[in-house]
């Protein structure tokens, strides 16, 4: 486990922000090379981008603030300073599903309100998302958040004590929930790229994201942490997720949109149409 890389100072290069900002960046690289065999101006691509990066970090702070408010009584600035209370500089603390959700209604504003191609465009960079959350599922592992509940298989893990993991679970094996989710979404990276190779219509990688992110989601989230503050109904022994009810409504987004156009598809190939 490594949750800093480097230190100069007050500033710290944590591995999670690390693994984040190298998700980013390659992402725009790859979004760029693959928009331009689509015909989609690299320009577009760019703007886009940083309208993404923006709503996925403001929507994965916000989130995270909602159901933490006990940690920031007394020092509300620390919600969105990156100049910390205690001295710290940066912001710690995002739930990536707030991310995923703000920054999925903002993109498809943003290519409404510049009349831009948004099927097409979100075909191109959503296979990128998963590439992106393989890498920074690994940041998290490095980081001990993010991390599961106690088990005794073996895949399971102990975590150091002053890790965030550690302090919850003290010399118990837990889930590496971390990287269950890093290989779920390299596993969908592959699978979409396969798909892409002969794609059906504009919007099908989309319709797929939700039914993908949103199973793999709630499969996984079986398996990890969360705090009384982000349960959303107290079923069985531990209780659906607000993440988990987030992962549901993805799942129907998803089956009513490919299944809409699927039957579109079909009377538009119909004799005589």
């Amino acid at each position: 486990m490594h949750p800093v890389l480097f230190k100069i100072g007050a500033f710290e290069m944590r591995s999670y922000g690390f693994a984040l900002a190298i998700s980013f960046l390659l992402g725009i690289y790859l979004a760029v090379r693959r928009g331009r065999k689509r015909g989609i101006d690299p320009e577009k691509i760019m703007d886009l981008s940083v309208v993404i990066i923006l709503a996925s970090i403001i929507g994965a702070r916000f989130m995270y603030v909602i159901f933490h408010l006990d940690e920031f009584a007394g020092h509300w600035t620390d919600t969105f300073n990156p100049f910390q209370s205690n001295g710290q500089i940066g912001i710690a603390g995002l739930t990536m599903l707030g991310g995923v959700v703000l920054a999925v209604v903002c993109s498809l504003l943003y290519l409404r309100a510049k009349k831009q191609p948004i099927l097409r465009i979100a075909d191109t960079i959503i296979p990128l998302f998963f590439l992106g959350e393989a890498i920074t599922r690994i940041g998290c592992y490095l980081n001990g958040c993010c991390y599961g509940i106690p088990c005794d298989g073996p895949l399971c893990v102990v975590f150091p004590p002053d890790s965030p993991a550690g302090a919850m679970y003290q010399g118990i094996h837990i889930h590496p929930a971390q990287l269950y989710s890093s290989a779920y979404a390299l596993l969908v990276f592959i699978i979409m790229l396969v798909i892409d190779r002969k794609p059906k219509y504009d919007g099908f990688l989309l319709y797929l994201f939700f039914i993908f992110y949103g199973v793999g989601r709630f499969i996984i989230d079986l398996f990890r942490y969360y705090e009384s503050s982000m349960i959303l109904l107290p079923l069985g022994a531990k209780g659906l997720s607000m993440n988990q009810g987030i992962s549901l409504a993805f799942i129907v987004i998803g089956i009513f949109l490919l299944v809409r156009q699927e039957r579109r598809e079909r009377v538009g190939a119909a004799p005589g149409k």
